[in-house]
């Protein structure tokens, strides 16, 4: 945890003993591997965690300081495409003010994803200025991290706001949505990684008047990772 640096934990360790004890007095090389690890958890540095994998070397001295060195590297996990990915649909608004309909073509989406939806207005009474599609991640830490109560320490961060459309709509008009997915820096969904810490994603439709009041829906996509990279 980045806010307690008293808080590391060690989830997965294994050691190699490269030479025996002795007296090392020139310069050598050794080759090594570790077979067969299985590493069950991405890398991720987020705002209040930091989960990451290292090599560490260590020259023991008895009569003096250890000399250590660690070289960190980065482990990503293919994902299997989900069974069930169902389209998000949703009526909102405000009485005899505002009434919406969204639609998004499926729920869990892999990092190189398009979302294609569409908003469609049903009434329309306010002066809309603007409408915009962001994306949000949310990451709880500590108490609360494996459920969708907030508990810990939970941190909101949008990755992006990105335009969908300019000026005022009209009843019984059809905003088209297409966001490229490829392009911001995300993760999977994680839930509740080593009972420490979840990652979870929204996309959040956002209608802005001429008053520059805010209003929105938020709606929980799931993420995956298709391929490497």
């Amino acid at each position: 945890m980045l806010y307690d640096r008293s808080s590391s934990y060690d989830f997965f360790s294994i050691a190699k003993d490269l030479e025996p004890p002795g007296v090392l007095t020139e310069t050598r090389s050794y080759k090594w591997k570790f077979s067969s690890v299985d590493k069950t958890c991405e890398t991720y540095n987020g705002i209040n965690v930091r989960l990451r994998y290292f090599v560490r070397l260590v020259v023991q001295r008895p009569y003096a300081t250890n000399v250590s060195k660690e070289v960190d590297f980065a482990v990503q996990l293919v994902q299997p495409q989900p069974e069930m990915n169902t389209s998000i649909k949703m009526e909102v608004g405000i009485e005899d003010c505002l009434h919406i309909e969204f639609e998004y073509s499926q729920s869990k989406f892999n990092l190189k994803d398009v979302v294609v939806g569409k908003v469609y207005f049903l009434l329309v009474r306010l002066k809309i200025k603007h409408m915009e599609l962001d994306i949000i991640r949310r990451e709880v830490t500590g108490a609360g991290a494996g459920s969708n109560q907030l508990g810990g320490t939970t941190d909101n961060e949008t990755v992006t706001k990105f335009e969908i459309m300019d000026g005022a709509p009209v009843r019984a008009e059809c905003i088209p949505v297409r966001l490229y997915l490829s392009g911001f820096d995300l993760t999977p969904t994680y839930k509740n990684v080593q009972n420490k810490f979840s990652v979870r994603y929204f996309l959040n439709l956002v209608l802005v008047d001429e008053e520059d009041r805010r209003y929105f829906k938020q709606q929980e996509i799931t993420l995956w990772r298709k391929t490497i990279g």
